[in-house]
């Protein structure tokens, strides 16, 4: 009995051990089915890794000119993608010292890190990084959010074995090391080689890849440029972990220990300064692509070549020079520097950089540059004391303007002396247009970007002057008027009901010729000539006219002052309506992004402009020819009128140039406050504009003819280098006729007072000059014979 008693318990025992065991079985089978069937219904949420074949990763967008040089990058992340074949060994090396050792043995997932990670969790409550592979990093870079909970880490380690069943270990290794953050908005491997040391990978030395594989646990806390101490504590650490896994030798390790980190602020890699034209390209492809082009990786090419855009930024600060040192010295921008410290803060300007005078000598004085150059200026090269050195001829440099310490303004001249400069006071552009495309070959938007972004070029609204004459003239010859018409140069008066005085415009020099033919109106850029012919040809037809030429009818004022260019354009807007003078009488339309590539070199825009075939004859034309706006005929005499600008008019000083294909138009807006030259070949349309940006006066005696016109030429003289003159050739329709200046009319050839005039065929004189009568002389003896008569 005692034992039966004994056996119960036990039996009983036994029994609620199996039905424990039973429970825990259903209980952990229904967990494995619960949480089998929680991750098919997570694996639904979870995003698709084929995303991961095409991969777009956000790249800047950078700007090149024609000929291939970088000229602008924007965007706020730095990344240079490269294939892992080019990555070298041993930076992988240090990465996986650095992060994950057994990358390339683990599924995705490191189990003995995750275990050390939960072990932590348990002891500290604290949540651990050490569990995250390489694969789970690019999971977390590329598909998922960085948010710090149980379910994203799950999501994370389920892709990551996804990750691994669809993509190779060095597919993997290569998206991470094309993603990862590096410090210094720089996004990958090579960009950060690029950011902190100016190198390529292949150019690193070992402790600079341990460097930048200590980066990714921290960017900010190891940031070598912020905090050399700390990140140097984690570069040897990686050192360390590189030496434990043999990555590198005893020897290797002592000697990078040993080195000091050199990691700088590296200078930009634009390799060509045109800040105005980058920005007109950035604004171009924004308006394109929004926001998405800063991150898109785009390469834009652009219509402006390096050696062009050069030599408009340089002829633009010559002619500014020119015109400032007419003026005089302002005075010296600073009378001492505070701290020798501060010299490198010293700033630089277009041409112009400051500098520290250090010594005055019989010959000049010396000054120190930012980077601690000595550049020597002789008393010669300074324009506006000649007068004062002349007074202190033995010891000029004694009681002069200039003491040491000053802090003065300097400019290199182009035989590579030093002259002391200022910063000029007025602001000029230059737009240069391919005449037969409209590529834009150069922009110049003013003296200097960095000081003012204000575009000029593009974006300034001024008078015209008397650079819209050409315009009018043209309707006229479509009129029937000819080079050889006379219009009285008299003065008008033009009531105006809106005003409490009449208009009464004058000639720029206050004289009246009488009757003018237009071939000297227009060479003389007579005022009064071009409001009458305005008169007779009416407005509407006038405005419908220059609107062919490419102006917008917001521009153009509807009253008689349109004569003399009282309305408002840009150099780029003048550079385009000259562009039909020089290319035959077709209207083109400035463009300058010529392509652009996608991040991996596919072409995704490529230009195709309507334009003029070059070689071609009439009737000829391509597919996508530009729109014929005036005819040969008043093309051809047109061009016949400008030349004549150059050849005898407002515009002689552009013959120093020595060619005889130079055709253009001066302008000179009231109280001159601007001054134009807008002038071409058939290579070139190139306008120039010159003035104040508050519109004051330039002051008495600068016009187009002497303000302008030098930046025109030094331009000019660069871009028709090696490019052959072009004759003019008169078109089909067009004739010769020897005619009397004074009427217009045929003259007899054996007659000394006439001259050559082309015509339109149709609009050619037929009738004679009559012959002059002579002056009546009056005779006081004839008096009363008169009154006998009479």
């Amino acid at each position: 009995m005692q034992v039966r008693h004994q056996i119960r318990p036990l039996r009983m025992l036994a029994a609620l051990f199996k039905w424990f065991f039973i429970a825990i079985a259903i209980f952990g089978i229904s967990f494995l089915v619960a949480a089998y069937f929680f991750i098919v219904e997570l694996d639904k949420e979870l995003p698709d890794i084929e995303q991961l074949e095409h991969v777009q990763y956000q790249m800047p967008l950078s700007v090149y000119s024609r000929d291939g040089l970088l000229i602008g990058q924007f965007g706020e992340k730095r990344r240079i993608p490269v294939p892992i074949g080019e990555i070298p060994k041993q930076q992988l090396n240090a990465f996986l010292a650095a992060e994950d050792e057994r990358f390339f043995t683990h599924p995705g997932v490191d189990y003995k890190g995750l275990l050390r990670a939960a072990n932590h969790l348990l002891k500290t409550g604290k949540k651990s990084q050490g569990g995250s592979t390489i694969t789970m990093q690019v999971v977390r870079n590329f598909l998922i959010s960085k948010e710090k909970t149980y379910l994203r880490k799950l999501k994370e380690i389920l892709l990551a074995l996804k990750l691994e069943r669809r993509f190779s270990k060095n597919e993997i290794f290569e998206l991470y090391l094309n993603k990862i953050y590096l410090g210094q908005r720089a996004y990958g491997l090579a960009a950060a080689a690029q950011t902190y040391y100016g190198k390529s990978l292949s150019e690193l030395s070992l402790p600079q890849q341990a460097m930048l594989a200590g980066l990714p646990k921290a960017p900010s806390l190891y940031n070598p440029i912020v905090n050399v101490e700390r990140a140097t504590e984690r570069r040897n650490y990686v050192l360390k972990r590189m030496l434990d896994l043999n990555f590198i030798s005893a020897g290797q390790f002592r000697q990078a220990l040993a080195s000091k980190d050199d990691a700088a602020i590296q200078p930009t890699v634009i390799e060509f300064d045109a800040p105005y034209v980058a920005e007109m390209a950035r604004q171009e492809l924004l308006e394109k692509y929004g926001d998405d082009a800063y991150t898109l990786g785009l390469k834009a090419y652009v219509t402006v070549s390096s050696g062009l855009q050069q030599a408009a930024d340089n002829a633009v600060r010559t002619g500014l020079h020119l015109y400032d040192d007419r003026y005089g010295y302002r005075g010296l921008p600073h009378k001492k520097l505070a701290k020798q410290s501060a010299l490198k803060s010293l700033p630089a300007f277009g041409d112009c950089r400051q500098a520290v005078v250090s010594a005055l000598s019989e010959s000049g004085f010396v000054a120190m540059a930012a980077d601690g150059a000595e550049l020597m200026v002789a008393w010669e090269q300074v324009p506006w004391r000649r007068a004062e050195v002349e007074r202190f001829r033995s010891k000029p440099w004694q009681g002069f303007f200039i003491q040491p310490g000053d802090i003065v303004w300097l400019r290199q001249l182009e035989d590579g002396r030093w002259a002391l400069s200022q910063i000029p006071a007025a602001e000029a552009a230059l737009a240069a247009v391919d005449p037969f495309s409209g590529a834009i070959q150069a922009i110049s938007g003013g003296f200097d970007f960095y000081r003012s972004r204000y575009n000029r070029a593009t974006q300034s609204k001024r008078q015209p002057g008397s650079g819209f004459k050409p315009f009018i003239y043209a309707a006229a010859l479509e009129k029937g008027f000819t080079p050889a018409s006379i219009i009285n140069d008299a003065p008008i008066v033009i009531a105006d009901p809106s005003q409490a005085n009449d208009w009464r415009p004058e000639n720029y020099t206050r004289r009246f010729l009488g009757p003018t033919p237009l071939r000297v109106a227009l060479r003389q850029s007579i005022n009064l000539v071009s409001i009458r012919l305005l008169q007779d040809i009416g407005i509407p037809y006038a405005l419908e006219v220059a609107m062919r030429f490419g102006f917008e009818k917001e521009q153009l004022p509807g009253t008689l002052s349109l004569a003399l260019g009282s309305g408002y354009a840009s150099p780029l807007k003048m550079a385009q309506a000259y562009s039909v003078f020089a290319n035959g009488g077709y209207a083109v339309k400035p463009y300058l992004i010529e392509r652009i590539d996608d991040y991996s070199g596919k072409v995704v825009f490529q230009a195709n402009p309507a334009g003029v075939c070059r070689h071609c004859s009439e009737g000829l034309e391509s597919a996508n020819s530009a729109r014929r706006v005036v005819s040969p005929q008043v093309n051809f005499l047109m061009n016949s009128l400008l030349r004549d600008v150059v050849e005898r008019g407002t515009a002689t000083t552009a013959k120093q140039l020595g060619r005889s294909d130079l055709a253009g138009k001066t302008g000179t807006t009231n109280d001159q406050r601007d001054a134009w030259f807008n002038g071409y070949t058939q290579d070139f349309a190139v306008s120039v504009w010159l003035g104040f940006d508050n519109s004051n006066s330039l002051g008495r005696g600068e016009t187009g003819g002497k303000a302008a016109i030098p930046i025109w030429m030094e331009f000019m003289r660069k871009a028709l280098k090696d490019k052959p003159e072009m004759p003019l050739v008169a078109p089909d329709g067009i004739v010769q006729a020897y005619v009397n200046p004074e009427d217009g009319l045929l003259l007899d050839k054996s007659n000394k007072n006439g001259l050559w005039e082309f015509f339109a065929e149709e609009t050619a004189p037929k009738s004679y000059s009559m012959p002059k009568p002579p002056e009546f002389e009056w005779d006081e003896n004839a008096e009363g014979l008169q009154e006998a008569l009479f």
